[in-house]
């Protein structure tokens, strides 16, 4: 069988992994414990050890979860993504540290990426671009990356500002510690992120991330969920107010809607 294997032409190679990898993808919904041809594999342990590879990482299961915002979706494929922190690339220039964000980027109808602990957020340009025409091109990417061995972000990755310092005074330090255990993490359930980028004259400056960036609820997010909190445990916050980067500015202006 090694021979036979030996002797695969590049293009039978080619039709050989063209319709496994169509198998894989057949099975993503599938619950069955291994794919539908791993029997198959295990009869031909010969074959090449780089195709069997890539049909079992491309058998991964990958789930889809909605969220309140209609352009953003979660993938979540059954591994960790970022464990320690979340990030967000909102054009194709901000992911020179993320080889799986430059990838999801080249799907044409894809507007910004989201990482969290075990999940990838992907929000669409418009409502106009259609799910089930992309869905299978984000599941492919995913699939290929964690198959590569690659670093999710590497060590260019910048560093998170909403940890607690030593010049954080006691109500930052109290605002902080409510938003990371009380906010943030029913947040990012839906597939997005709040992080902490100051506190002015009685009011808490929020910047929004991932399907909570767009959300036509939003607004009602910061005002009767986080600003209700957080008035309530701490009296010294007076209001709450989100922040948009200059990054984002330049990207509205750019591509005004």
């Amino acid at each position: 069988m090694a021979a036979v294997a030996r002797g695969f032409g590049a293009a039978a190679l080619g039709r050989l992994r063209g319709r496994f990898c169509h198998l894989g993808l057949r099975g993503l919904h599938s619950t069955a414990k291994q794919p539908p041809h791993f029997a198959a594999l295990q009869r031909f342990p010969a074959w090449p050890a780089m195709l069997q590879s890539e049909v079992l990482v491309r058998s991964m299961f990958i789930q889809t979860q909605d969220t309140p915002n209609p352009n953003s979706l979660k993938f979540i494929p059954g591994k960790p993504v970022l464990p320690s922190r979340t990030m967000e690339f909102t054009s194709p220039a901000s992911t020179f540290c993320s080889p799986l964000a430059r990838q999801l980027f080249r799907i044409e109808g894809v507007k910004s990426i989201f990482f969290g602990a075990d999940f990838i957020t992907v929000t669409k340009e418009s409502e106009d671009v259609d799910w089930n025409l992309i869905k299978p091109d984000i599941y492919a990417t995913i699939m290929d990356f964690f198959a590569s061995g690659l670093p999710v972000v590497t060590d260019e990755a910048p560093r998170p500002e909403t940890a607690p310092s030593e010049e954080d005074d006691e109500v930052v330090l109290m605002i902080k510690e409510l938003l990371d255990t009380r906010i943030r993490p029913t947040v990012q359930e839906d597939g997005g992120d709040v992080l902490f980028k100051g506190f002015e004259d009685g009011i808490v400056q929020l910047k929004l991330q991932g399907s909570c960036t767009s959300c036509p609820s939003s607004i009602i997010t910061l005002k009767n969920g986080i600003q209700n909190m957080l008035q309530f445990y701490i009296p010294e916050v007076e209001g709450v107010e989100q922040v948009v980067d200059e990054n984002d500015n330049e990207e509205k202006e750019a591509n005004p809607t």
